[in-house]
């Protein structure tokens, strides 16, 4: 019996450890079904397909900030009654409510003023959340399951359409309202003034108030994180707070004999900084934040210490916790990522360093300790960041933001005047910062295993040599710099590439538009450039340019612009401003704007040919004396591409119609031919005649189409047409980016919707 006794007695180490992984594996468990649970809550409150496209009338509250633009105001809708006899809709929505067009030279009536907090009965005509689907891009059909939208649309012209109540009493469409009202004030008040969205964004958290020019300074500077609401502003806000109630509490005998100064202060910083996270939108870092004084607040009112780690891990649990989809933002990991760096070279050392030099070891720390997040998530890092940030850290965080903050009061609004002043001169900095010729480093998305090695290296070089000391090492832990060799892989991976005479093409999906990259083993094309969405977004700069930068392609070749159509071209400007290109070949006029930028370019016409490292390219439409016809549509004027390889050949028509086809069939007949077909205008009946089909042949044909567009492309005759010949039909809505590669006599494909298939992708389109 003493011998099992003592037996147990040594194991007990070994049941404990076995006990801690139980416990592990317990709360593991339970955080993937309570993820679980929130998912399956979300998706079976969504629009049922038999009701896309449809007009349905509802009631409902504008529960978020409006956002105005040229042609629209969009809004978050929040339904409380379906009007509409049969219908199902999802408690949350996602709206456009669209300017009419006017008559003549008259412009039409613009959209009536929207409040949020206001009640409303709409006629709207929705569809299910449906985002484009490419390599390095963002995730629509993600970001609406994170925010809870349910489906998407605009608004109905109708006279129905009426305001039902001016306010509506709930809390959080009080905070809107709020956040709204303060926005308008500061525009009103910054008239015409270059910063004015900035402040806004500073002080209420509509980032959208930004225009997309100063967004790629903050970004090349590294100074986007204090354009947010940061955890700075919110505990510096805090902060003051609390100083301010302690030293005012602590002067009043009465009100120290019922609580407790530091208490009365603790409750007075925590409520600041509870506002201030409203205020801001409830973003994530600024909720991390919040959670973390919140903590803190607790144990300094029940006169305990605690451990950062430990305020951190409880932040972390209830960001998680009551939003289990913060862990897909990138916000999340730069945020609680910053404060576990800082964290790791400033808590628990030895010693009382100078402000100056714990301030730039923070700096650089950060620097350093954030590089494999910023290259696995945004594929650069801003080089000039460090000085960036000693330079606007002081003089945002101390003087703009103080600012900004207290000219939210209606008496005080006058102190924008100076904020401004202040933001003006800070930015005069980071622009010419942000002009520096090496002032980003860009590179190709590194793989998950040099993310994960490098961000060890990252610990392995942050950790206080004076730790070393208590356990035994003699100097601290040695040789501390080979943490920096576990970031090579993140730099020095070769990037993939086709091999010679091997063509890799990429059917970017874009919504309804066109954007192909044809990639050899030293050369890259861009035929065409995607549609335009607004004035400040487009194919370009939301599709295109991320692809390139996460495939490490730092300059194009070439690139086609078929015709002036803004579905083939929206995307051109966006593409020349980002990255080099070397030529521009095209059929756009001398005064298109594409056109000017371009500094080599020239006209498409057949006849043109070249060979890339063992590819053939051949322009085959349209004829040179075709410019001189003025009565030609941009469409017949496409420039129409043939990709020759041993492994294959691929046609791209543009948006050739009926009459260029048959050009094309009595100039090259069976030359045609074409193992892959980009269908001519998108599926279009007014294309891909019977003839044209026969010929090309294809084994594959692709359509680019968007989501329920309005042309109904592709034409179901059309898409027979193909399949009557024997082809395999993709469609880029379907089926997402579409990656082609011809090598090795055979030609591989792959759909992007398959290959990173998510559960919250909508299935009804899979």
């Amino acid at each position: 019996m003493a011998c099992g006794i003592l037996l147990l007695s040594c194991r007990a180490p070994v049941f404990a450890r076995i006990g801690k992984m139980l416990w592990v594996c317990l709360f593991l468990g339970a955080g993937f079904y309570w993820a679980t649970a929130f998912a399956q809550w979300r998706l079976n409150d969504a629009l049922l397909p038999e009701w896309e496209g449809r007009d349905i009338q509802v009631i409902g509250v504008v529960a978020e900030l409006p956002q105005t633009g040229r042609t629209s105001v969009r809004f978050t809708f929040d339904v409380e009654q379906v009007l509409t006899e049969g219908a199902i809709v999802p408690a949350r929505l996602s709206l456009s409510w669209y300017k009419e067009r006017g008559s003549g030279f008259m412009p039409g009536p613009s959209t009536p003023p929207l409040n949020a907090g206001e009640r409303w009965r709409l006629t709207a005509r929705l569809k299910r959340p449906h985002g484009t689907a490419n390599p390095h891009a963002s995730d629509f059909e993600q970001w609406a399951l994170e925010r809870n939208i349910g489906a998407t649309g605009y608004v109905r012209k109708d006279d129905e359409n009426i305001r039902l109540e001016k306010v509506v009493g709930r809390p959080a469409y009080q905070v809107e309202r709020l956040r709204q009202d303060i926005r308008d004030n500061f525009l009103a008040a910054l008239p015409y003034q270059a910063y004015a969205g900035t402040l806004v964004a500073l002080a209420v958290g509509d980032q959208r108030a930004i225009p997309h020019e100063q967004w790629q300074v903050f970004t090349r500077t590294g100074i986007n994180h204090l354009v947010s609401i940061s955890g700075l502003h919110i505990t510096m806000l805090s902060g003051l707070v609390f100083t301010m109630a302690y030293w005012l509490w602590r002067r009043s005998y009465h009100l120290t004999l019922r609580l407790p100064a530091r208490k009365a202060a603790v409750i007075a910083g925590l409520v600041a900084a509870l506002g201030y996270t409203l205020l801001a939108g409830f973003a994530i870092p600024a909720q991390r934040t919040l959670y973390m004084l919140t903590a803190v607040a607790v144990t300094l009112w029940l006169d305990r210490s605690i451990a950062m780690t430990t305020v951190l891990a409880w932040a972390l649990l209830a960001v998680v916790a009551l939003d289990p989809w913060a862990v897909l933002s990138p916000g999340f990991w730069l945020s609680f990522g910053a404060i576990a760096v800082i964290m790791l070279v400033s808590v628990g050392r030895v010693g009382r360093p100078h402000w100056l030099s714990s301030w730039t070891t923070v700096q650089w720390a950060i620097t350093l300790g954030l590089i494999p997040l910023l290259l696995a998530m945004f594929q650069q890092i801003s080089l000039v960041s460090p000085i960036a940030n000693a330079v606007a850290i002081p003089l945002v965080s101390l003087v703009v933001v103080p600012l900004a903050l207290l000219a939210t009061l209606p008496p005080l609004d006058f102190l924008l005047v100076p904020a401004h002043a202040a933001l003006d001169g800070c930015m005069t900095v980071m622009e010419w910062l942000s002009n520096a010729p090496q002032a980003v480093w860009s590179q190709q998305a590194p793989p998950f295993w040099a993310v994960a090695v490098g961000t060890a290296g990252i610990f392995w070089t942050l950790l206080p040599g004076k730790w070393g000391w208590q356990l035994g090492l003699g100097t601290g832990f040695p040789a501390r710099w080979l943490g920096l060799v576990a970031l090579l892989p993140l730099f020095l991976l070769p990037l993939p590439k086709p091999e010679q005479g091997e063509l890799w093409l990429t059917v970017l999906d874009v919504g309804q538009g066109l954007a192909v990259l044809a990639r050899t083993e030293n050369h890259t094309l861009l035929y065409d450039t995607g549609p335009a969405f607004t004035s400040e977004a487009d194919s370009g700069s939301r599709t295109i340019v991320p692809f390139l930068r996460g495939e490490g392609i730092r300059h194009l070749d070439a690139m086609i612009v078929t015709h002036a159509d803004s579905d083939h071209s929206g995307g051109g400007l966006s593409v020349l401003q980002a990255v080099p290109v070397e030529w521009l070949v095209s059929s756009l006029g001398e005064d298109h704007p594409i056109q000017q930028a371009a500094l080599n370019k020239r006209r498409c016409k057949a006849g043109q040919s070249w060979e890339w490292d063992g590819v053939r390219f051949d322009m085959l439409h349209p004829l040179e004396e075709s410019y001189n016809d003025l009565r030609l549509k941009s469409n017949a004027l496409s420039c129409v591409l043939k990709i020759t390889t041993w492994h294959g050949s691929v046609l791209l028509p543009g948006d050739i119609e009926k009459k260029s086809e048959y050009q094309l069939l009595k100039r090259y007949g069976e030359a045609l031919s074409s193992t892959v077909l980009i269908a001519p205008h998108h599926g279009s009946k007014t294309s891909s005649t019977e003839e044209f089909v026969r010929k090309v042949n294809p084994r594959w044909v692709v359509f680019t189409v968007g989501y329920r567009n309005r042309f109904g492309h592709p034409k179901e005759e059309v898409a027979e047409r193909y399949r009557a010949v024997g082809s395999r039909l993709l469609r880029s809505d379907i089926d997402g980016a579409i990656l082609l590669r011809f090598g090795g006599n055979d030609l591989a494909v792959e759909r992007w919707r398959v290959r990173r298939m998510r559960y919250w992708h909508d299935s009804a389109t899979l």
